[in-house]
């Protein structure tokens, strides 16, 4: 069945301001329930607060290796002795629905979506410069100055790959880069061969001879 949702890969170095705008992109009234971020499967024990299905699929390592096992994932990955995974039946389910995916990944992880979904759309956020980059995550009080130090030098690298994405967003003005992300996923929407799928009853009326 054809897919008329599109799965969208969003990217950005720690402290871009990539969660905040996927946070705002969902309130708009253009999301109008049409417009979901992926949740992952993971290992990792749940946190005081965490829903399962809404901030991760929880389940435990034998259940993940044996989804490993059937080829369930469009990406995984062990971090830190953890398992998680982008669930590509999920994924699946969603986009043949007409829902649109929002899936926040690294530029690893978009690689190997892309080869696997070449009709996922993909979206790099940068920032206006590494200072306003430093300055933020130091205005989250998060991590201690070592912590910033390696993420500033983790950013330098992830930025570098930019060119493999289909979209480039610099978030200089919160407002202007909403809305540019938010044109993006109305652009794609109008794609012919969606609106196609979407509207074939319609186009049958408007076509009958």
């Amino acid at each position: 069945m054809a897919h008329s949702g599109t799965l969208f890969i969003i990217s950005s170095p720690s402290g871009a301001g990539k969660s905040s705008l996927i946070r705002a992109l969902l309130e708009r009234p253009s999301a109008d329930g049409k417009l979901q971020v992926s949740v992952s499967h993971t290992t990792r024990d749940k946190r005081p607060g965490e829903e399962d299905g809404v901030h991760y699929h929880f389940v435990d390592k034998a259940q993940f290796e044996r989804l490993i096992e059937r080829g369930a994932f469009y990406e995984w990955a062990e971090v830190f002795g953890n398992y998680y995974g982008t669930s590509r039946e999920w994924i699946d389910q969603l986009l043949v629905q007409g829902i649109d995916v929002l899936l926040d990944i690294d530029w690893q992880g978009a690689r190997q979506i892309r080869k696997q979904s070449p009709s996922a759309k993909s979206i790099f956020i940068l920032p206006p410069s590494r200072e306003e980059l430093e300055r933020r995550l130091h205005a989250r009080q998060q991590d201690s100055a070592e912590v910033i130090k390696n993420r500033m030098a983790k950013a330098v690298s992830e930025m570098s790959h930019y060119d493999e994405y289909d979209y480039l967003l610099v978030n200089d003005t919160f407002e202007h880069a909403l809305n540019q992300l938010s044109a993006i996923i109305e652009a794609e929407r109008a794609n012919t061969g969606k609106q196609a799928v979407r509207y074939q009853d319609l186009l049958s009326r408007l076509l009958a001879e």
